[in-house]
């Protein structure tokens, strides 16, 4: 069993956009006052990233779906 998180804010009436194309199955939804920040290494993975896409160091997104492909046919 996987579980996805996915962050979004509800006005209290109408249905986040967020949930419209979630497929049919049981949910639990949990209000939170205030995001968890992230850890020092996590913010310094994301610069390290984000640095390296700007040095054009990036893949294109049918590069890494070859990748997730071959990864899942082992």
């Amino acid at each position: 069993m996987t579980a996805a998180r996915s962050t979004f804010r509800w006005n209290g009436k109408d249905l986040p956009e967020e949930l419209r194309d979630v497929p049919p199955g049981t949910y639990a939804f949990e209000s939170i006052d205030q995001l968890p920040s992230l850890t020092d290494e996590e913010e310094a993975g994301l610069s390290t990233a984000l640095a390296s896409l700007r040095a054009g160091k990036g893949r294109t997104l049918e590069q890494v779906r070859q990748t997730i492909d071959a990864i899942l046919r082992r």
